[in-house]
C-alpha cells in the first residue's frame, strides 16, 4: 500500500528547503523498535533537474558497479563528480535514478557519498530505486532487458509534481535510459550517453564525442546559470534556445518523415 501525504500533513512537517531526514519505526513487543530513515527533499516550483542513472554512468560498469563499491574500489567514472558539482553550482538539482533494487538503497546511498575525486564529492540529490526485490530489479534489467519501464513510470511521478516539466538533461549509459528520458520530454540536445571507455556521446550525434572532465569546461554553456522564478515553459524559447551551446551547434540533418523518437527505436547500438 502506498500511503501519499496531504497537504496539510506535508505543511505541518516544517520542512526546510532542500533535504530532510525522515524517520520511520515499528516496535512490537517481541522484536523490539525497527527504524528505517530515509529523506525528504523540498525543492521550489521552478527548480531545474539533472537526472543521472547510476550504474555504467557514475560507475564504469554495470555488473562491476554493483560489487566493485561494496569491496572499497574506485570504480567511478573519471570527471563525474567535477561536472555534476559544476551543474549544481549553475543552480540545478541532481536526481539519481537506478533500476537497482530499493533493499540496496542504503549501500547505493553510502557509495553515491563516498566518491571523490580529487576535493570534490558528488552532489547531494534525491536517489530514486526499484520498489521491488532483488531478483524481480535482477530479471527485468537482465533477462527483459526493459528497465526503462520502472524509470518512465517514476520520472513521470515526479513530473507530475510541477507546474511545469523540471527535468533539463540527462545522463544514462543505454539507449533505454534515453527512452526513458525522451519519454518525460527532455531534448535531444541535453542527453548524454557514456560507455565503460568515459566516451561521453549525445542520444543521435554519435560524431560527438567528448568526456566529463572535458564537458566541465563547457558547463557554464550547457547548463547556465538561470534566473530563478522563471518557468523552463516561457523562458526556454528565449534562453536556453540561443545560448551559445544550442545556437551555434551544427544540428542534425533531418530525414524526411522521420521523427527523432523515431530514429531512437531504430538505434542498433549495443547496450555498453
Amino acid at each position: 500500500m502506498i500511503a501519499m501525504l496531504n497537504d496539510n500533513i506535508t505543511v505541518s512537517l516544517g520542512l526546510r528547503y532542500g533535504q530532510n531526514e525522515a524517520v520511520f519505526s515499528v516496535t512490537t513487543a517481541y522484536q523490539g523498535t525497527t527504524v528505517a530513515r530515509c529523506h525528504i527533499y523540498l525543492w521550489r516550483y521552478d527548480d531545474r533537474v539533472v537526472v543521472s542513472d547510476i550504474d555504467g554512468t557514475i560507475t564504469k560498469s554495470d555488473v562491476l558497479g554493483h560489487i566493485l563499491p561494496i569491496i572499497g574500489n574506485d570504480w567511478a567514472q573519471s570527471g563525474v563528480a567535477q561536472l555534476f558539482t559544476q551543474i549544481q553550482d549553475n543552480g540545478y538539482k541532481m536526481l539519481y535514478l537506478s533500476a537497482r533494487a530499493i533493499g540496496q538503497a542504503a549501500i547505493t546511498r553510502d557509495y553515491l557519498r563516498s566518491i571523490k575525486q580529487g576535493d570534490v564529492t558528488l552532489p547531494d540529490g534525491p536517489l530514486l530505486l526499484n520498489p521491488t526485490s532483488l531478483m524481480s530489479a535482477l530479471h527485468r534489467e537482465v533477462i527483459e532487458k526493459k528497465p526503462e519501464e520502472f524509470k518512465i513510470a517514476c520520472l513521470r511521478d515526479i513530473q507530475t509534481l510541477f507546474p511545469s516539466n523540471p527535468f533539463y538533461a540527462g545522463y544514462g549509459n543505454k539507449i533505454n535510459d534515453v527512452w526513458a528520458y525522451r519519454a518525460v520530454e527532455i531534448a535531444i540536445p541535453r542527453i548524454f550517453t557514456i560507455n565503460h571507455k568515459g566516451e561521453l556521446r549525445h542520444a543521435l550525434t554519435n560524431t560527438f564525442q567528448s568526456s566529463y572532465t572535458s564537458l566541465v569546461e563547457l558547463a557554464e554553456f550547457i547548463f547556465p546559470a538561470y534566473k530563478i522564478g522563471c518557468l523552463m515553459s516561457t523562458c526556454a524559447d528565449t534562453t536556453d534556445g540561443f545560448n551559445d551551446f544550442e545556437f551555434w551547434r551544427s544540428p542534425v540533418a533531418e530525414l524526411p518523415g522521420v521523427a527523432e523518437d523515431d530514429l531512437l527505436k531504430l538505434s542498433n547500438d549495443p547496450p555498453v
